[in-house]
């Protein structure tokens, strides 16, 4: 009897396995390791100088990506930037204008921390420090240079950053599209890249965020070049339904609770933010679908988000997609965007 007890289980236990809630792993972009035997050598540099419309500089491939001083294409789109968000503080600070770029829009694999609340960044900078804060997948790397960069920082250099960039505009910079096909891709850096443009590709449970233009992007870090993120058919409209009632129903007489509570309880109408609770509108799903993952599983522990940590938990990771899919489609406020101009000025 006993035995057929231990058969019984280990019959059962894959089925249980197979019915637990998996990560959105879409949200990560974990590159798979290279195949066996792939060349070990990088290419050699490319010392050729890169020029963008609308810009008189150039750089080289090298002075683009230079961790401790990357290309500011466009200086008078933003304020001064001051020196640790231009050039770090070596060696273990890089500057927070090359992931985040000079006008804190950053792209799908990190954060666009333009025109969040100061409060609201150095607390997370504080908790990156303190060890509340960290990724549900230790494989994503720039959570990791977060958690160093605020080690290696100072609490005035930490100030000056998230000075400039609270004061700057958060305005549209990902499009979302919804399809049932999407091109086929390649990860680089935590990066989508199409294969094709073509879609081709089953979209199925994901959101599938890029550049619009890939070479603008990976290339040139062209900070006036924004995301397409593509949603599966209906995603968005289940997403607004989450976000303003929680999937809450009233059938006859019967009200029906939701699964969560609304959004904009927390965050307003207008998804802009209050207080403790951040502006959400607008900003890359990616990254959203990322933070709601990492509040569930318990890897983002600072004070403010315990509310988080309750409202969210019964949300699937196809819930979960929904929401991030609906923020993401919302254009900021301009009136929003104009106050943050002002106050950069």
């Amino acid at each position: 009897m006993r035995r057929l007890a231990v058969v019984c289980v280990l019959a059962v236990a894959p089925s249980l396995l197979a019915q637990a809630p998996q990560p959105p792993v879409w949200a990560y972009a974990i590159p798979n390791p290279p195949p066996a035997g792939a060349p070990a050598t990088p290419p050699a540099p490319d010392t050729s100088m890169k020029q963008l419309p609308g810009s008189t500089l150039s750089f080289t491939r090298q002075q683009i990506s230079d961790g401790f001083g990357p290309a500011d294409w466009f200086p008078g789109d933003h304020p001064a930037m001051p020196d640790i968000v231009a050039h770090g503080k070596r060696p273990d600070a890089r500057a927070c204008g090359l992931c985040h770029y000079p006008n804190g829009k950053g792209r799908q694999e990190n954060a666009g921390v333009a025109g969040l609340p100061l409060p609201y960044i150095l607390r997370q900078l504080q908790d990156f420090r303190s060890g509340k804060r960290h990724s549900a997948d230790l494989r994503k790397p720039n959570t990791n240079t977060m958690i160093d960069l605020a080690k290696s920082l100072s609490d005035a250099e930490l100030q000056q950053a998230a000075e400039y960039f609270s004061a700057l505009p958060w305005t549209q910079w990902i499009r979302v599209v919804e399809t049932d096909l999407v091109p086929k891709t390649r990860i680089v850096g935590n990066l989508y890249l199409p294969l094709e443009q073509a879609r081709t590709e089953p979209i199925g449970s994901r959101i599938i965020e890029m550049p619009e233009d890939e070479e603008e992007t990976e290339t040139y870090r062209n900070p006036r070049v924004g995301f397409i993120a593509y949603v599966p058919p209906g995603s968005v409209a289940k997403g607004k339904d989450l976000v303003t009632t929680g999937g809450a129903r009233t059938i006859g007489t019967e009200f029906i609770p939701g699964k969560n509570t609304p959004c904009i309880t927390c965050h307003r109408e207008d998804l802009m933010g209050a207080v403790d609770s951040p502006p959400i509108v607008g900003r890359s799903p990616s990254y959203i679908a990322r933070q709601l993952w990492d509040i569930q599983q318990g890897t983002r522990n600072g004070d403010a988000v315990q509310l988080m940590k309750i409202t969210i938990a019964k949300l699937t990771p196809d819930d979960i997609l929904a929401v991030a899919a609906y923020i993401a489609s919302l254009p900021p406020p301009r009136k929003a965007a104009s106050a943050a101009s002002e106050q950069a000025r």
